[in-house]
């Protein structure tokens, strides 16, 4: 684990990334809750192939250069609601040191880190499941908000929810896919959206695409959603959903 002098997040990543912005709705208010910033190549190439040039050399960088990329995009473009940003957490060696440039970043460019969340991901494997947990509660502190993306696709699941209950759940698009005609992944989405009503943290659908997903979703009383739907990412743009 190196030191903070040692991280190579001081160094340049080496090549460029702009930012897409997806929006998260509230379908009840039909309301804006968020923007999720999506990571794209300089000439707009897609997240597989930005992440791919991703190694163990630059990946402190990378996840910096991300935070600062969305952050200073956000305030360029007016981002009306709030920021969700994703976070590599074996990216991380000491919450509070790498969390002083995202603070710095936002104090800059007058972006108000109250509305930033913080999003893990499920797909990558933990390293270390314990400095996970103090990096989410340090973020609270800080008055981040906190959730767990790709909830039932990877490795962290009901491990890291019993260490932590963060403020949003978002449930996998392989869930979500074709719900409404599944008994499986209904009854699997009521047994979690039971348990995060019982530990107040919000659910999130994620990767909506057909009315008839939407309208299971929304029947069974999820308020916040995002997917192709509603609205596909956009390249340093921050729209408002077309379907309303």
């Amino acid at each position: 684990m190196p030191t903070c002098d040692e991280c190579s997040c001081h160094r340049p990543l080496g090549f460029g990334i702009k930012m897409a912005f997806q929006p998260i709705v509230n379908v009840t208010d039909h309301s804006v809750f968020a923007h999720e910033a999506l990571v794209r190549g300089e000439n707009g190439e897609g997240a597989g192939e930005v992440i791919g040039r991703v190694n163990s050399q630059n990946i402190y960088t990378f996840d910096q250069t991300c935070r600062v990329c969305a952050i200073e995009t956000a305030a360029r473009v007016g981002l009306p609601a709030r920021l969700s940003i994703n976070f590599m957490p074996n990216a991380i060696y000491d919450p509070e040191t790498c969390l002083a440039k995202t603070l710095q970043t936002a104090k800059k460019v007058n972006f108000p880190h109250q509305k930033i969340i913080f999003e893990v991901t499920e797909h990558e494997k933990v390293e270390n499941h314990e400095l996970l947990v103090e990096v989410f509660k340090t973020y609270r502190e800080h008055g981040f908000m906190t959730a767990i993306d790709d909830f039932g696709e990877g490795y962290a699941g009901l491990n890291l929810l019993a260490d932590f209950q963060p403020d949003l759940l978002k449930l996998d698009m392989k869930m979500i896919r074709n719900i409404h005609k599944d008994r499986v992944k209904k009854a699997i989405f009521a047994g979690i959206h039971s348990v995060c009503r019982d530990l107040e943290i919000t659910v999130l659908a994620e990767g909506i695409e057909t009315v008839d997903e939407f309208q299971f979703l929304q029947d069974s009383g999820i308020e916040l959603m995002q997917g192709y739907y509603f609205q596909r990412p956009e390249l340093e743009k921050a729209s408002s959903p077309k379907w309303w």
